[in-house]
């Protein structure tokens, strides 16, 4: 397991931003209800994901040594006019300024509060290009577009949600995640399209101490195997199992099992 250089993860949320601005721009309909988080709009998702990065922003921005409240993220909730798809576009791409000027500012180290691992920029830097990752397939999926992203961030996307699950079964007592233990069962993720030298493979072991996993080939009772995009998106639930180019191999209730309760995201 490699994380990507903290340079790496600024350009990643700055090309996230201009690919989320295309869907915006791209005339659709701002209303329209997204299927896989059908509590928003589409307008609402953009929204959301704007945001959580002018709240890292402002983390980062202020040195913050404990949370920041919303409401005191200066125009954290986006334009006021709904609707407007300029006045959207406009928000999302001074955001992204905002948050990746900061983040670059920071550099890695800088303490700054985080609600999980290492509390310094780099976590956020991190944390925001896979959460913006993500929500951009829920937006292209809204508006039926395309949907690419690179295979080091979409590896990495991987490794982060099996860190952020581990951390909740040891931290979070109500979180869903305490209840992915299954002593015996075990979980193989394997990218077909990948570069050999991505690793792009993993075994997850759901055991009765908790979730224990790394990078590997190896028989689990358990696999799912396809394109890494799909398989990313897939494991983050925004695909189904039977999407095209996937595979289910083995007991397919125990990927189900962990897809129920692995819910963060």
């Amino acid at each position: 397991m490699t994380v990507l250089a903290h340079d790496r993860y600024c350009d990643e949320i700055a090309h996230q931003v201009e690919r989320l601005r295309t869907v915006v721009t791209s005339g659709a309909d701002l209303s329209a209800t997204v299927p896989t988080c059908p509590e928003w709009s589409l307008e609402d998702l953009v929204r959301h994901m704007g945001g959580a990065l002018r709240w890292v922003d402002t983390l980062v921005r202020t040195r913050a040594q404990e949370n920041v409240p919303p409401e005191q993220v200066p125009l954290g909730g986006g334009p006021e006019e709904r609707g407007d798809a300029a006045a959207l576009d406009k928000w999302l791409a001074e955001t992204g300024e905002l948050v990746v000027g900061a983040l670059r500012e920071a550099g890695p180290d800088t303490a700054v509060w985080a609600w999980a691992g290492t509390m310094n920029s780099g976590f956020w830097a991190r944390r925001m290009v896979h959460e913006i990752t993500v929500h951009r397939a829920d937006a292209v999926l809204t508006a039926g577009l395309p949907y690419e992203v690179a295979p080091d961030v979409a590896a990495d996307a991987v490794d982060e949600w099996l860190q952020i699950v581990e951390w909740a079964q040891r931290n979070l007592p109500r979180d869903p995640a305490k209840d992915l233990r299954r002593p015996g069962s075990s979980i193989h993720l394997h990218a077909t399209d990948a570069d050999p030298a991505l690793h792009a493979e993993w075994l997850i072991e759901l055991g009765e101490e908790g979730v224990v996993w790394r990078r590997g080939h190896e028989k689990a009772t358990v696999a799912l195997r396809g394109p890494l995009t799909s398989l990313l998106l897939a494991f983050y639930r925004r695909l189904p199992l039977d999407s095209p180019g996937l595979e289910v191999l083995g007991e397919r209730e125990v990927l189900e099992f962990w897809l129920e309760r692995a819910t963060f995201g």
